[in-house]
């Protein structure tokens, strides 16, 4: 089985900086990209950042200047650098990876999602 493991967040003042960790683990070959969604109370879960095995970066417009994605996917391992952050940012961030893996007899290349960490902006 595979495992993402989210770690960093918690509560922040307006303009303050959190960086969240996320860390996949099992019976792992490569990943493909990892990524950070977030979801907010009464909103759908929406995409924040994505990174690829190349290191290609994505942001959604609403951090980009602000967030920076990181990682090293070979290490299954990817970052969220986030900086003045606003009250709207309030939301669990999740991480995501698209990797393959093996396990009964097959190699399988599926998405597979951490249970989420709380961010919260606010004064």
């Amino acid at each position: 089985q595979v495992q993402l493991v989210e770690s960093g967040g918690g509560w922040v003042q307006p303009g303050g900086s959190l960086r969240l960790s996320c860390r996949a683990s099992g019976r792992i070959l490569s990943i493909n990209g990892m990524g950070w969604y977030r979801k907010a109370p009464g909103k759908q879960r929406e995409l924040v950042a994505t990174i690829t095995s190349g290191a290609t970066t994505n942001y959604t417009n609403f951090v980009k200047g602000r967030f920076t994605i990181s990682g090293d996917l070979a290490k299954n391992t990817v970052y969220l650098q986030m900086d003045s952050l606003k009250p709207d940012d309030t939301a669990v961030y999740y991480c995501n990876a698209d990797l393959t893996s093996w396990g009964n007899h097959e190699i399988t290349r599926t998405y597979y999602w951490g249970r989420g960490t709380q961010v919260t902006v606010s004064s």
